[in-house]
């Protein structure tokens, strides 16, 4: 099992930060390379399907917590070279209209090294936090 975490800090409450973040059905709205999103049920349990050019990647939320600014989700289905990801982003205050976001994840690589599984994580995780400061600059 391999694991790996990334953080960004953003001159943003936390909350301007989690309503991005904890709109799940909406990864579209930061992540440029997500082309359509999908929502099937609400809360713990739903399922978004994300449309990648001609990919399809399903992901199923499985905790939320508003009051922590947390939510974990994994990867139900997915052409990607790992299995058992499961993930989760949590938002922190950091000082006055400041505040850190933490994704983190964990997975086994399948078909690929793991260095080149986590440069494509990586990729994402650049993209949604670049996405993210967009929208509350």
């Amino acid at each position: 099992m391999s694991t790996m975490a990334m953080k960004a800090q953003f001159e943003a409450s936390a909350d301007a930060v989690w309503g991005i973040v904890r709109d799940f059905g909406r990864p579209d709205k930061f992540i440029a390379a997500v082309q359509g999103a999908r929502l099937e049920g609400r809360g713990v349990g739903a399922r978004r399907i994300l449309a990648f050019g001609d990919a399809e990647v399903i992901e199923r939320l499985d905790a939320f917590d508003d009051k922590a600014r947390s939510l974990t989700y994994s990867i139900v289905s997915a052409p990607l070279p790992m299995e058992g990801y499961s993930s989760t982003m949590r938002v922190r205050e950091a000082g006055k209209a400041r505040c850190e976001l933490e994704w983190s994840c964990r997975f086994t690589p399948k078909g690929a090294p793991e260095a080149d599984v986590k440069k494509i994580v990586e990729g994402v995780y650049t993209a949604g936090f670049e996405g993210i400061r967009k929208l509350v600059s």
